[in-house]
């Protein structure tokens, strides 16, 4: 009874907006007073969890990504993906799904992705005459693409939840970002193909060689995520060595190529990454304390009697996870939802028959689609800031993007597994 009191009580305090830490940090200090536990086991637990050389690539991709941000790093990626779209009625927004998924490969973060990718683009959005709640909603709809381009600091907290091949996860949501940008462009496209009020730019009369005169600008830039996944991927490095790697490559480029980085900047940076480690840290602390928490009262279990006694039809129990998982996504942010589904429903989707690398991508874009999708939608009220649009302009365009490219992208990977194992299978057998 105290258990499912402290649920109600964690959805209804997120629902309001109180922050994961706090949020979760109270309902401990409930159970731990009301509930007769004793705590100390499942802090020390915690603190043993939490002893991982692995959790330390997740800081370091945070300040990796925010040094990024502060040193232009992202502007050459825009510029090329302009170049290459901007003479099409709707090009520039599509530019702007292609540019939010090679910073997500990048910074591997969907807040990181938005803020960075939002606050370039745009301006030459307005300029263009694009409307504003359309393209808008595209930025925030594309920005998920850091959950789902590898490095991404999501699926390293899955795989070190679930005990899984970090490089595997990373791989399983590969072909589904793909998808899904493709599938965003497309429905750009078709929504922007009569207005007649966007101005489109000439294409160049010497295009490849401005096209390489802007690749080689961006080379730099464009060779990060290569250098961190053929290290990853070649055996070279560990994944927190690779985000160590990032962190010291983005310093140079950040101050000497784009000099986008003075010693100003550079230090808000590390001091905004400080405060936000510090913040993911505590909160990765209280959920697993927390998720400890539901797996001794067997919650998982009750969860999966729950589910079959509706229906055990593996097709029902994947539709009703997938539901679940939707939920945690609008509530929460992609760290905290990530180890919580981890914890509690991947058991469930292995028992059903889904691989727990299949139910990586599945959840990934899950979490991307919640992040998105009112009415909480951490993402949607981020980005109402960043792309300095208010909030009831972009929700029916938000909920277009949704309705079209996310539940599509999530339904072809839910049901087709192969679309999730494909690279996994072909880098380290089936």
């Amino acid at each position: 009874m105290v258990i499912l009191i402290a649920i109600i009580l964690i959805c209804v305090l997120l629902a309001i907006g109180v922050s994961v830490p706090l949020a979760f940090g109270g309902v401990l200090i409930l159970l731990a007073y009301t509930g007769g536990y004793d705590v100390s086991g499942f802090f020390a637990t915690g603190h043993w969890k939490m002893n991982s050389v692995i959790l330390l690539a997740i800081p370091l991709f945070i300040m990796a990504g925010d040094i990024m941000q502060r040193g232009k790093i992202a502007k050459p990626i825009v510029e090329i993906a302009e170049l290459m779209f901007g003479h099409l009625r709707g090009g520039l927004t599509a530019a702007s799904v292609v540019a939010s998924a090679m910073f997500g490969a990048i910074s591997g973060s969907g807040a990181a992705t938005l803020t960075c990718i939002g606050s370039i683009i745009m301006p030459h959005l307005r300029k263009a005459r694009y409307p504003a709640g359309i393209s808008g909603a595209l930025v925030i709809s594309a920005s998920p693409l850091g959950l789902l381009i590898p490095p991404s600091g999501a699926q390293l907290l899955y795989a070190w939840v679930g005990q899984l091949n970090v490089l595997e996860c990373f791989l399983a949501t590969v072909v589904p970002g793909l998808i899904l940008m493709t599938l965003l462009i497309i429905v750009n496209f078709v929504i922007l193909r009569k207005d007649t009020e966007i101005l489109v730019t000439e294409v160049p009369e010497r295009f490849f060689r401005a096209l390489a005169g802007k690749t080689a600008i961006a080379t730099p830039a464009i060779l990060m995520p290569l250098i961190i996944l053929g290290g990853i991927y070649g055996g070279i490095m560990t994944p927190t060595e690779a985000a160590g790697v990032a962190v010291i490559y983005a310093i140079p480029v950040g101050f000497f190529v784009y000099r986008g980085l003075t010693l100003k900047t550079f230090y808000e940076s590390l001091k905004h990454s400080a405060i936000t480690i510090g913040v993911v840290m505590v909160m990765i602390f209280t959920v697993l304390i927390a998720s400890r928490f539901l797996i001794f009262e067997d919650i998982p279990g009750l969860a999966e009697d729950l589910i079959y006694s509706i229906s055990d039809n593996p097709i029902m129990i994947f539709l009703m996870l997938n539901l679940v998982m939707l939920l945690i996504g609008m509530l929460m942010d992609d760290i905290s939802g990530i180890i919580l589904s981890a914890s509690l429903l991947l058991p469930i989707a292995v028992g059903a028959g889904m691989d727990p690398i299949h139910f990586a991508a599945v959840l990934g874009v899950n979490l991307g689609m919640g992040n998105i999708t009112p009415p909480t939608a951490p993402l949607l009220y981020l980005g109402s800031q960043v792309t300095d649009v208010p909030v009831r302009q972009l929700i029916w365009p938000t909920l277009i993007f949704i309705v079209f490219a996310w539940l599509p992208t999530l339904l072809i990977t839910t049901f087709i597994p192969g679309i999730a194992l494909w690279l996994p299978n072909m880098f380290f057998g089936s």
